[in-house]
């Protein structure tokens, strides 16, 4: 029987997994609905691999949930029908999308929604993750507060982050909220002097109120 042996380069990439917030999946679902508990499903994942805060990977698959989705969601994701009749069942494609996710944490901008489904979908199959959730939405209503609104495309018009003009298709989603996440950690680098800002950092920005954020960050970076 053959046996790995953890490298010094493999214990400090577990160790930025577990801590850098630079390192991370950014995923993003789109569904049949709002509700798992409501018989929704996932019909497609997109999700970017970020390592130091470099695109290392991408994950992008349809998926056939068994039945036909309602005019409402293909108009909305433009996902067809005809599309999903010939794309992988859920159960085939969550297994491959369990792997890529390994040990790493997860960033999705409304969390909340992609974690359900995200839950829902692996529990079908037995599989599980070891990470923790973050969420864009809830740190940039914190650090953005002037912004018009936090939807994703209002942050990244806000940000004047480049993009494509694709919205609510699962690999641009999560690239863009990629590119917004590294956005906050820059700012937080730039203008509270946080280097190399930890996940739990983040993930405590969201617990924070909006009138003792900044005075937060301050202490923090003191």
């Amino acid at each position: 029987m053959a046996h790995s042996f953890a490298s010094p380069h493999s214990t400090n990439l577990q160790n930025d997994i577990a801590l850098d917030a630079s390192t991370v999946i950014v995923l993003d679902f789109e569904t049949t609905g709002l509700s798992p508990n409501q018989g929704d499903r996932a019909i497609e994942i997109g999700a970017v691999k970020l390592r130091n805060g470099i695109v290392v990977e991408r994950f992008q698959e349809l998926m056939n949930p068994g039945f036909r989705v309602s005019g409402f969601i293909e108009s909305y994701t433009g996902i067809s029908n005809q599309m999903l009749s010939s794309a992988a069942p859920c159960d085939e494609v969550m297994d491959q999308f369990a792997d890529f996710i390994a040990d790493y944490n997860m960033v999705a901008h409304n969390a909340s929604f992609d974690q359900r489904f995200l839950d829902a979908e692996l529990n079908a199959i037995g599989r599980g993750y070891n990470g923790q959730f973050a969420c864009s939405m809830l740190i940039a209503r914190r650090l953005y507060q002037e912004a018009p609104n936090h939807k994703l495309g209002s942050l990244i018009s806000y940000k004047q982050i480049k993009h494509d003009g694709v919205f609510h298709r699962a690999l641009a989603d999560s690239e863009m909220t990629a590119d917004l996440w590294l956005a906050m950690l820059d700012d937080l680098k730039q203008d509270h002097c946080i280097e190399n800002a930890e996940f739990r950092l983040m993930q405590t920005i969201t617990k924070q109120s909006k009138a003792n954020i900044f005075r937060f960050l301050s202490n923090y970076s003191n």
